[in-house]
Order: C-alpha cells, then sequence, then structure tokens
C-alpha cells in the first residue's frame, strides 16, 4: 500500500520555496519543496499546510493539485504524492527557516529533486514557457 505524502509547491514573487534534505533523511541531499507523510484525519491539502508551516515557519493559502497524484516506487517504499499549488499567506513574512530558500523558477531544473517530483518540475517550466509566450504575442 503506498503511503500518502503531500507536497506544498509554493510560489513568491516568480521563485520557489526549496530545501535540501538533512543527511539523515531518505533522499539526503536532494532538493526538495516542502512536505511529508499524511496523518490519519487528515486530507492532503491539511498536511501540505501543516508540514510547509512546520519545515519553513511559512503560512501558506494551500490552492489546487499542480498534476494529478503521482505514485512512485522508491527502494524504500511505495509513495503516493500529492502536489498542491501554494501561496504565502497574507499574515506571514516571507522569510523560511534554513534550510529553505526562494529559487528562481529558471534555476528549477538545475536542482537535484527526487524522481518523482520531475512530472512537477516540468510542469511548472512548461506553464512559465508557455507565460512567456502569451506575453510576447499579446
Amino acid at each position: 500500500m503506498p503511503i500518502d505524502i503531500a507536497v506544498a509547491v509554493v510560489e513568491w514573487e516568480g521563485c520557489y520555496l526549496v530545501g535540501v534534505r538533512d543527511e539523515q533523511s531518505v533522499l539526503a541531499g536532494y532538493d526538495e519543496f516542502p512536505g511529508g507523510k499524511v496523518k490519519s484525519g487528515e486530507t492532503p491539502a491539511e498536511t501540505a499546510r501543516r508540514e510547509c508551516e512546520e519545515e519553513t515557519g511559512l503560512a501558506i493559502d494551500v490552492e489546487d493539485l499542480i498534476v494529478p497524484v503521482v505514485e512512485h516506487a522508491y527502494a524504500h517504499g511505495e509513495l503516493r504524492l500529492h502536489f498542491f499549488h501554494g501561496r504565502v499567506s497574507s499574515e506571514s513574512d516571507a522569510t523560511p527557516k534554513p534550510p529553505f530558500r526562494w529559487v528562481d523558477a529558471k534555476e528549477l531544473s538545475q536542482l537535484r529533486f527526487p524522481e518523482a517530483n520531475q512530472v512537477v518540475i516540468e510542469t511548472l517550466l512548461s506553464h512559465r514557457r508557455d507565460a512567456r509566450r502569451h506575453e510576447q504575442t499579446s
């Protein structure tokens, strides 16, 4: 049975909130968006909000899923990942706790994310290209 993981892909002023997994965690050294395991009685959206605040210190508003749920089998287990758009809430300043930082969208493809994140990275970059094309034709 896959483990449900909720992830907050938080955007602010053209940048995304990204951290680096610590040396004691699975996939140590990989870049990551804030997120974690869905607890019993909690929706994936609630988890994304809670995990973001716990890991980064930022209160966020959680919006829609970026992509359909992603199922991925790693050596350490099967995961069902829920990637949500997030925005910094109006009552929160935008200074995250380390190791999280703001990364310009164009840098996302240069970072080392876990394999299951690639569909989200591709979607974000594709939307960015589409937006630029739309701006150029307008």
